[in-house]
């Protein structure tokens, strides 16, 4: 009887995950072939509907300043919950400013912004940070996490391209509000637009940049063909969950299991990244490249010599002589050389395919200029082959049967295809990763799956509504901002209300704004700002963070693959290796001894407390009134003042150093890690 009971469960077991499977919208009945999706009927799904303005619910009880807020006000009348008051002064140019620039406002712009009372006055404040330098360093910080960026690349990999080059061109394009659209574009298939140019060739970076698997060639074909199939997947992944919300790579060993999304789909698509290979190519126009490649022709000799010193059996006597007189040559070359590292990592139209040798081990062999159709791999096994499938778009946003990419690889084609039968859904999850960087919560709460395994909107009209204004201005992602931001409820206070929070305690409805802890960008760029240290040029090699003499803002810091920098790794900075939809919060005892320990802090409360006592010796309220000033852009309160002389009239140790720690606790406080 026990074993049939077992028995029981576990066919009532089975049976379930079979519904689960089958429960999406897609799905249609098991066929005498297998599982099929009805893609008509997947069509329907909420994401895949064509994206259109929704009439706005009608404003009431005053409240509001856009289109953004009736839908937000209805939401809440719906739950009997009402908004907060707005935020203070102070506080919003703290929230804006951060949220826009990643810097905190110095105590002259608070001062300006206090003292315009002029009903323009928050606008033209948010035109003034949308319209600096580092709003593109803050935002493309945002664009990097998913495309998996890194400064140094896997071990085994042969290759003289910078990838800064494409970070640069990231915080440019941003800067100069390049339509979201052609923002896209130019980073899949920039090479194969007329409308382009050299300028534009970094932006290749996202595809030049993936992860590269090694790749044994003394290994058997099959374990070789296998990693190259795993490449094109990470590719069709990151692709297809970056710009379409999207995880289509699940549809690679079978059709996937809750979207509309079948493995005919999957092949066809990774068959463009099978049509192209990772290699270096110039950015810089030909005349400029003689010049660069002069040098570094003359560099990599000096390289070689200086191998030759170090290496010799009998080294002459002066040989450290000598090679320091190279090192400095090779600076000096590399320093005044503007383009010297001009080359920078890219793919080229060249399909790849895996081949025996005749006696063992593997070869790869590119055919440049030669797309590639792929065979359908069953199972995901690149030995167990089904069709052809021909390069094509997903048909399930594809108006009819999908059209074959013939224009070479069909990267441009893939590219128009997102944002052209694919523009509904794109523009809805670029609006969301926006709207989840604002308010620390997405309208969708999974950013990079619209499917159906993904969660539902929060407020599917005001999406729909904004995607679809998105697209009516220009693919602008500055508008989308300033809607946000200018919105009431942005602008809303952080405080608790016990009343509310009963009715909604993860602030779904958005009855006030949330309150929010720095990305570790921020926080460190805050630290070296009110220290009066940070170096705000922009763009630029990178420079390890470990450096004590480096100033320059988070984002230009050296990031590696495969070793991380330990501050980084501390605070939640997001895997170079994978797509990153948002940052995981995290609060450990290894953060907690960073601030109280940490090197990096304790340098930093040395250089506050040198700045405090430089612009503010008259006295030690003076310094206290602009310690708060500058980390917390606010008045220092009577207790609060109280409070800093009795901890600096603590006995054991110099005024100064009474000072450091003093100035230590105060980086380390959670009103200067939190924005609210």
């Amino acid at each position: 009887m026990g074993t049939l009971d077992q028995k029981t469960v576990m066919t009532a077991m089975a049976l379930v995950v079979v519904f689960v499977w089958s429960a999406g919208p897609v799905l249609a009945e098991e066929g005498p072939r297998g599982r099929s999706i009805d893609f008509e009927e997947g069509r329907k799904f909420w994401s895949f509907q064509p994206v259109k303005r929704v009439e706005s619910p009608p404003a009431t009880d005053g409240w509001g300043q856009n289109r953004i807020d009736r839908f937000v006000h209805a939401r809440m009348r719906e739950r009997g919950l009402q908004p907060s008051p707005v935020a203070g002064r102070r506080i919003l140019i703290r929230r804006v400013s951060y949220d826009l620039i990643g810097l905190p406002p110095s105590p002259d712009e608070v001062g300006s912004f206090l003292a315009d009372q002029s009903p323009e006055a928050y606008s033209r404040l948010v035109n003034r940070l949308l319209a600096s330098p580092h709003y593109g360093e803050r935002w493309g910080r945002a664009w990097l996490d998913l495309a998996r960026y890194t400064d140094v690349r896997e071990r085994w990999i042969v290759t003289r391209g910078s990838p800064y080059r494409y970070r640069d061109w990231v915080v440019r394009a941003l800067n100069e509000d390049m339509a979201y659209d052609q923002f896209a574009k130019r980073q899949l298939a920039t090479d194969l637009m007329d409308e382009t140019g050299v300028a534009d060739t970094p932006a290749l970076g996202f595809l030049g940049i993936s992860p590269v698997y090694h790749k044994e060639l003394l290994l058997a074909a099959e374990v070789v063909r296998m990693i190259v199939a795993e490449e094109w997947e990470e590719r069709v992944d990151a692709v297809g969950r970056t710009f379409l919300g999207l995880t289509i790579s699940c549809a690679r060993c079978h059709d996937h299991k809750s979207d509309p999304i079948d493995s005919r789909d999957y092949y066809a698509l990774a068959g463009v990244f099978a049509s192209v290979r990772r290699s270096d190519r110039s950015s810089i126009p030909d005349e400029r490249v003689k010049v660069a490649d002069k040098a570094r022709k003359e560099v990599e000799k000096l390289d070689k010599e200086a191998k030759g010193l170090r290496d010799a059996k009998s080294p002459p006597p002066d040989r450290d002589e000598q090679l320091h007189r190279i090192e400095e040559r090779v600076r000096h070359l590399k320093e005044s050389t503007p383009d010297y590292d001009h080359l920078v990592p890219v793919v080229i139209e060249s399909s790849i395919h895996v081949v025996a040798k005749e006696d063992f081990g593997t070869k790869l062999d590119y055919k440049p200029g030669v797309p590639r159709d792929l065979r359908l791999q069953i199972r995901g096994n690149p030995d167990t082959l089904g069709p052809v499938v021909k390069r094509r778009f997903l048909r399930v946003l594809s108006r009819g049967e999908p059209r074959t990419f013939t224009g070479g690889s069909g990267r441009l084609e893939l590219a128009n295809c997102i944002f052209d039968e694919g523009a509904s859904l794109s523009a809805r999850v670029m609006v969301n990763r926006v709207w989840l960087q604002h308010f620390g919560r997405g309208l969708v709460t999974t950013p990079s799956d619209f499917g159906a395994q993904g969660e539902r909107p929060s407020h599917p009209g005001l999406l729909d509504d904004l995607a679809a204004r998105f697209i009516e201005e220009g693919w602008s992602l500055k508008w989308l901002h300033r809607e946000i931001v200018t919105s009431a409820t942005y602008r809303q206070s952080a405080d608790h209300r016990p009343e509310m929070a009963l009715r909604d305690p993860d602030n779904k409805w958005l009855w006030r704004m949330n309150r929010r802890r720095l990305e570790v960008e921020a926080w460190r760029d805050a630290m070296l700002e009110v220290t009066g240290q940070l170096v705000l040029e922009v763009g630029g090699a990178p420079l390890d963070l470990s450096r004590a003499d480096n100033y320059r803002r988070t984002i230009y810091g050296r990031i590696d693959r495969r070793d991380l920098e330990p501050v980084l790794q501390m605070y939640d900075f997001p895997d170079p290796g994978a797509h990153s939809p948002m940052r995981e919060k995290t609060i450990t005892p290894l953060q907690q001894l960073f601030v109280l320990n940490g090197e990096f802090v304790r340098r930093q409360a040395e250089s506050l407390t040198a700045r405090l006592y430089r612009e503010a010796p008259e006295s030690e309220e003076a310094r206290i009134e602009l310690a708060y000033k500058l980390l917390y852009g606010r008045l220092v309160t009577k207790d609060e003042i109280a409070m800093a002389r009795s901890f600096l009239a603590l006995e054991g140790a110099s005024d100064r150093e009474n000072w450091q720690r003093y100035a230590q606790a105060l980086l380390a406080s959670n009103e200067f890690l939190f924005v609210d």
